[in-house]
């Protein structure tokens, strides 16, 4: 059974909870994969939150884009993060954001292990 710890250190509250529910039973060499994979995919909250910071800059949406919200990104930047109202918004729930972003890249890190797996 993988260590999430072990091999994600930076991991945190709630996403430490959900990367180890699905790195229960994996192998260590597994694991180990998962977590490289995954760290490259992940958003630190600390860098939505300078991203969501740059909005008040005139830089609005970059938080979203950097999050793969490509439509919301576009509409943040055109209307300076909906008059500011939606930026402000974000940075209240830039962890949510962030966290939101992270599970679905470690769903679909692990459904791409699986498919390789499969494959082999």
């Amino acid at each position: 059974m993988a260590n999430v710890l072990r091999h994600l250190p930076e991991l945190e509250g709630m996403e430490l909870g959900y990367v180890q529910g699905l790195m229960q039973g994996m192998s260590d060499e597994k694991a180990q994969l998962f977590a490289q994979v995954y760290r490259t995919k992940r958003r630190g909250s600390d860098i939505i939150l300078v991203l969501c910071l740059l909005g008040f800059a005139g830089f609005a949406g970059l938080h979203r884009l950097a999050t793969q919200s490509i439509l919301l990104g576009i509409l943040y930047f055109f209307t300076l993060g909906l008059c500011f109202i939606g930026t402000i918004v974000d940075l209240v729930n830039y962890r949510s954001i962030a966290y939101e972003y992270n599970i679905k890249m470690a769903y679909e890190t692990l459904n791409v292990l699986q498919l390789t797996e499969d494959m082999n």
